[in-house]
């Protein structure tokens, strides 16, 4: 019994210093975005996406997000994708992501893996992505524009369930990790985690709406006054969802 309670004790204890050790941020942010599919093939493909991410529920810019890949159907159930992301990121909350507080740049390369699974009505679906990432920083305060890049690695896991609700109706949770390793992550080896809890529907065939509640917590790669800083972002996220099969077009009109 003992042991049992200097367990707890020490848990608290570690707890408590945990959290003098931080600084917390929080932020309200709105998320808009477009993605679209086109399908050239049975197994080739294309993906762009934007995303159109702001804080103060949609008031001011947190960050813009264009991203395009390449996808192969590897088998019904398994996606892969190569493509390209640009990214620019802005001061925003109490303490910005970039030290200087001033907007920066950042271009990646990145390989995903998703597989896709079904027990009964629910659909699971889990997605690896790894990221090879050059982020825009100043070498002076007094710079209008970042002159220096640094190389980053980070790897991205996100699992999501979906299960109908009512008719063309779903309901939908996520949850995805990001993880820094490799040269030059500072704090921060776990980067960022996000949750997403939402409702679907399908308007058309080839067009779906997704909505509801996001929760983003971010820790900066840098630390303030000898502390880590993290970020509770909580708000919406509204999702255009567009799915373009052009290979059956081109079959129909032959």
């Amino acid at each position: 019994m003992k042991t049992k309670y200097f367990f707890f004790l020490l848990l608290f204890a570690v707890s408590a210093v945990t959290a003098q050790n931080r600084i917390t941020d929080k932020n309200n942010i709105g998320w808009y975005n477009a993605n679209i599919s086109w399908n050239l093939s049975e197994r080739w493909g294309l993906q762009t996406e934007y995303h159109w991410r702001r804080v103060d529920y949609g008031e001011n810019w947190q960050q813009g997000l264009l991203r395009v890949g390449v996808n192969y159907k590897l088998t019904p159930e398994t996606l892969l994708r190569v493509g390209y992301g640009w990214a620019e990121t802005y001061p925003y909350g109490d303490i910005p992501i970039n030290g200087m507080g001033k907007d920066f740049t950042e271009h990646r390369i990145f390989e995903m893996v998703q597989f896709n699974n079904k027990i009964s009505q629910l659909g699971i679906s889990h997605r690896f992505m790894l990221e090879q990432r050059w982020v825009g920083r100043y070498t002076k305060a007094s710079l209008d524009k970042e002159d220096d890049y640094l190389y980053l690695n980070r790897l991205r896991y996100m699992v999501r369930f979906q299960l109908p609700v009512y008719k063309k109706l779903y309901a939908a949770v996520y949850d995805e990790l990001f993880i820094g390793f490799g040269g030059n992550i500072g704090e921060n080896i776990f980067d960022q985690n996000r949750f997403g809890a939402l409702i679907g529907y399908p308007l058309t065939k080839n067009f779906k709406l997704e909505g509801g509640y996001l929760n983003q917590t971010v820790q900066l790669g840098r630390e303030v006054n000898n502390k880590n800083v993290f970020q509770h972002n909580n708000g919406f996220i509204v999702s255009a969802l567009f799915n373009f099969d052009l290979y059956q077009q081109d079959v129909q009109k032959q």
